[in-house]
């Protein structure tokens, strides 16, 4: 018989502002805190914020984090003449890259690590 454990956590992750973030190390450390001995199974990972993106991409090259951040100024430039602007210049871009992104992720668990492949990581963009 296979046992289900289901145990919501939080994890507070502090950013120094704009840019790619790499998370993998936080969230494993996360999973093996909040939930010892488990060897198997599905991670749901939900942001709460609307000015943060979430997803999962090669980490073998740092310029792919740049690359992303650049494309992305050009997809949605601040200096666009949004309406949304009361709490700055970038609360409707980054509302709109957070929206592209994503908020969420589902990663599987396995051997009580996240089972990513060799070069796959968790990026969180704070947009």
């Amino acid at each position: 018989m296979t046992q289900t454990t289901k145990k919501p956590f939080n994890l507070t992750i502090q950013t120094p502002g704009r840019g790619y973030y790499l998370i993998t190390d936080r969230i494993e450390q996360a999973v093996a805190e909040a939930l010892p001995g488990v060897e198997a199974g599905l991670l749901h990972v939900f942001l709460r914020h609307s000015s943060v993106g979430l997803t999962i991409n090669e980490n073998a090259d740092p310029t792919v984090r740049e690359d992303f951040k650049r494309f992305e100024e050009h997809l949605v430039p601040r200096d666009f003449p949004f309406h949304l602007n009361y709490e700055g210049d970038d609360d409707m871009p980054a509302n709109i890259k957070s929206s592209l992104l994503g908020c969420q992720l589902t990663i599987l668990v396995s051997e009580g690590r996240l089972a990513l492949g060799i070069i796959l990581r968790p990026i969180a963009d704070q947009v």
